[in-house]
């Protein structure tokens, strides 16, 4: 199972980014259904992402970043360069997805992906609002498609 997960906050201007890309990718898969793929919107449910990648053979997570770099810049990253280790001490509000991928290795050993990718969108804008900026919205547009040829070409279980 290939399971795709976007994160963020869409209150949040471009924060939301991959949860517009999940949204997406849900209606391209209601029109192009595959029954070895699942898309979820994750918004900041790091435990959420944790529970929903358990099972899958492959995780591609959508979320934006603030790295200073261009806005609508676009990384594809694996996901083992970003697991982070939980502090000691955190509640479940500051348990973000790169927390979850380590917690789920640990966790659920070889139920959780080892195949593991993250596309990041820089952000321009994390102010309150709905709307991604056109920076923003443009990387969305190509990533969004990046991933649907992922999802063309997935053939594992």
């Amino acid at each position: 199972m290939l399971t795709i997960l976007g994160c963020g906050n869409p209150n949040r201007s471009d924060d939301g980014v991959g949860v517009r890309i999940a949204e997406r990718l849900i209606e391209h898969l209601r029109q192009a259904p595959r029954d070895n793929v699942q898309v979820f919107d994750a918004g900041t449910d790091g435990m959420g992402v944790m529970f929903r990648a358990r099972g899958s053979s492959a995780l591609i997570i959508i979320d934006a970043s603030s790295s200073g770099a261009e806005p609508g810049a676009i990384f594809e990253v694996p996901g083992s360069e970003l697991e982070g280790k939980p502090p000691d001490s955190y509640n479940l509000h500051d348990f973000r997805w790169d927390h979850a991928l380590y917690a789920g290795r640990q966790i659920f050993k070889d139920d959780f992906p080892k195949d593991v990718s993250v596309f990041l969108i820089e952000a321009k804008s994390l102010a309150m609002g709905l709307e991604l900026t056109d920076a923003a919205a443009q990387a969305a547009d190509k990533v969004t498609q990046q991933i649907i040829q992922k999802i063309a070409a997935y053939g594992g279980e």
